[in-house]
């Protein structure tokens, strides 16, 4: 029987190796492939620069190059696609990571350099250092970068591509943090150096005002904007896309209960969403309201609040934070309700549909 035992570990250990280095491989190919698209990329542009002096040499020059690898590769090497590569190329080139990689190496002279080097040896070596460099940057797949390389504005572009890498986003749910204008939602109420933070390290959680958000994008539950609903089926359709929810809430986030009741002098009340962040270490207690924001409705998660520090929370853990999601609200209602540097209730807007990013942006604007 410790056979057995001993053996079954053996063969969980060596699948996990398996699996891991299997996964690796994959992410290796990945990189690999997206800096060889870069590479194609830097070449065209070169070329292109060459025979700039010519009317439609770009073109041309395309549709050779498209004609001669479909030849030899098959598909995936249309116009189009080549352009997008070159596209790709003239993004990335010009952003801070490539371009400090580049000057360290001194590539661009050293590539013109190497076809003229009496020593190959060296050429050899310092491309296979540059080509490693670069690849360990290129962390997610053509489908990520084919839509990364869309967003015009540096910092956004790098904010997305951070925050896919170090959560896995999949391409949709990188397509749906930027239509929900994340970026632009955790961006507008931070200074210069809080915008720099987001494009170097991504979102940062420090502080509970950090994990807030204002709107909250609530369009996955399926709930027309001006359908009278209930509390109880915004709830109910939280729910059911728990998953969907945990992501628009952000990093760090468990679910702890639904409808939790807490009783004081025999009267029962029920705090709609509990759950806990692991980053902060706390609990997030989330009320529903429909319609416009009351005065009374910050009073009730106060108390919410107040029960939870006295009564659940630990000695180790950090102080409750309360969000009360409402339709619409009044910020001067909010600022005089709660306390001078309050860090601890919070009160946002929710949209149960996905509006403009010009209309969102706007919605953004005026609630800061």
């Amino acid at each position: 029987m410790q056979d057995n035992l001993k053996n079954k570990i053996l063969f969980s250990q060596v699948v996990a190796l398996l699996q891991n280095a299997r996964l690796q491989v994959l992410r290796t190919v990945n990189s690999t492939m997206v800096y060889t698209y870069f590479e194609i990329g830097r070449m065209i542009v070169e070329e292109e620069q060459n025979g700039k002096e010519r009317a439609q040499y770009g073109k041309q020059l395309l549709k050779g190059l498209s004609e001669q690898l479909t030849i030899e590769f098959g598909k995936g090497f249309s116009v189009a696609n080549l352009e997008n590569i070159r596209k790709f190329y003239l993004a990335y080139s010009i952003s801070e990571t490539v371009s400090r990689i580049l000057q360290i190496h001194n590539s661009e002279t050293m590539f013109r350099d190497f076809e003229n080097s009496n020593s190959s040896t060296l050429a050899m070596n310092s491309k296979n250092e540059i080509m490693q460099s670069l690849i360990s940057i290129f962390k997610l797949t053509w489908s990520h970068y084919s839509f990364l390389m869309r967003i015009d504005d540096e910092r956004e572009r790098r904010f997305y591509e951070i925050e896919s890498e170090k959560y896995n986003w999949s391409v949709r749910e990188l397509k749906r943090q930027y239509d929900s204008a994340l970026y632009t939602r955790l961006a507008l109420s931070r200074d210069f150096a809080g915008v720099l933070k987001l494009s170097e390290q991504g979102q940062i959680i420090e502080k509970p005002k950090d994990l807030i958000k204002d709107p909250y994008i609530l369009e996955f539950l399926g709930l027309p904007e001006l359908h009278q609903y209930s509390e109880s089926e915004l709830e109910e359709g939280i729910i059911n896309k728990l998953e969907h929810f945990l992501l628009e809430l952000g990093h760090g986030f468990t679910f702890v209960a639904r409808q939790n009741r807490i009783t004081f002098d025999d009267k029962h009340f029920r705090i709609d969403l509990v759950f806990y962040n692991r980053i902060l270490k706390c609990f997030v207690l989330i009320d529903l309201k429909i319609g416009e924001l009351k005065h009374q409705d910050l009073g009730q998660m106060q108390m919410y609040v107040n029960y939870y520090d006295r009564e659940m929370r630990l000695e180790d853990e950090n102080k409750t934070i309360g969000i009360v999601l409402c339709q619409n609200k009044s910020d001067l209602v909010v600022e005089y309700t709660l306390p001078e540097n309050n860090e601890q209730i919070f009160a946002s807007k929710y949209k149960t549909i996905l509006p403009s990013r010009e209309d969102l942006i706007q919605l953004i604007s005026e609630s800061i």
